[in-house]
């Protein structure tokens, strides 16, 4: 666009508008009052402070629900319990490097089909992979072996287990290419300005929480000595997933195509399920009195 452009002088004023409005109404009374204020409003309320804390702290919470830490902490050990698989460290090298090749997908998905799509098929995916693991495991794969002569044990079906190793690379690839970067981007631009950084704080902080919880918890679910549950493990996963698939249909707005100013208003104005075909008809500052009525700006139009 040229320096000049009715596009440019439409988006800095809606900026400069929504900057002006955001700092009239940032806390000023202290440390505690200022994150006090991310939990007011009503619980149903869209557009409240509370309900969107709860929508990023949830949201990094289903995302470690997914059991993607369990594969990358604890696939090593878990593999070796079972004794169906020789070369461990092998396939979670695999799995890690499947991992970093997938995340770049997201950079055109996220923008091509918009956050809220690639989550709830995201977990859609991740939720048949998990059950597929667990469902191969119980009958046919992991859970069945038989002892060697030199003290070690092997599986009874390789091809099944290999088929398991399959499904658990693909549910990591379904998660780097949604979930992974996804959950990040939505917490970044659902919070308005005056409590943006503490509300991406708390989801971090909630992301960090349920990480650690989960890695303590998984040891007594699959070591011998305690749950044993081998590939039935991959059942609670898949369970937890299908848990994301209907939390991401209901709860999470699409933001797709939306200025931070404009994304406010979406939430105002519609609910997640309708939120992915609400277009800005007014701007912020025009809203404000400060541009110039019949000119919205639209990401393609720039």
């Amino acid at each position: 666009q040229p320096r000049d452009s009715a596009f440019i002088d439409a988006e800095l004023t809606e900026i400069v508008a929504n900057e002006q409005y955001e700092r009239s109404i940032i806390p000023t009374s202290g440390w505690v009052s200022s994150w006090y204020s991310c939990f007011t409003g009503g619980l149903w309320d869209q557009k409240s402070n509370l309900r969107r804390t709860i929508l990023g702290t949830s949201l990094q919470m289903m995302q470690q629900w997914t059991g993607v830490n369990f594969i990358f902490y604890y696939s090593t050990p878990f593999l070796q319990s079972t004794g169906a698989i020789d070369n461990v460290f092998l396939i979670s090298l695999i799995f890690t490097l499947i991992n970093v090749g997938s995340t770049p997908i997201s950079f055109y998905t996220v923008e091509r089909f918009g956050r809220r799509t690639i989550l709830i098929y995201g977990a859609f995916g991740m939720m048949v992979c998990q059950f597929l693991v667990g469902i191969i495991g119980v009958t046919v794969g992991f859970n069945h072996t038989h002892p060697l002569l030199d003290g070690t044990s092997v599986a009874n079906n390789i091809p099944a287990v290999n088929a398991q190793i399959a499904f658990i690379a693909i549910f990591i690839s379904f998660f780097a290419s949604t979930w992974g970067p996804g959950a990040w981007i939505v917490i970044g631009e659902i919070f308005p300005l005056p409590i943006r950084s503490r509300g991406v704080a708390l989801s971090t902080a909630s992301n960090w929480l349920w990480n650690t919880i989960i890695a303590v918890i998984t040891p007594y679910m699959v070591n011998r000595d305690q749950g044993d549950l081998k590939s039935s493990v991959f059942f609670i996963w898949g369970g937890l997933c299908t848990v994301a698939f209907v939390y991401s249909y209901f709860i999470i707005p699409e933001t797709k195509g939306l200025s931070l100013e404009q994304v406010d208003k979406m939430m105002e104005e519609t609910t997640p399920r309708t939120s992915s075909k609400w277009k800005p008809t007014v701007t912020f500052a025009e809203t404000m009195g400060t541009g110039e009525k019949g000119l919205v700006i639209h990401e393609e139009d720039v």
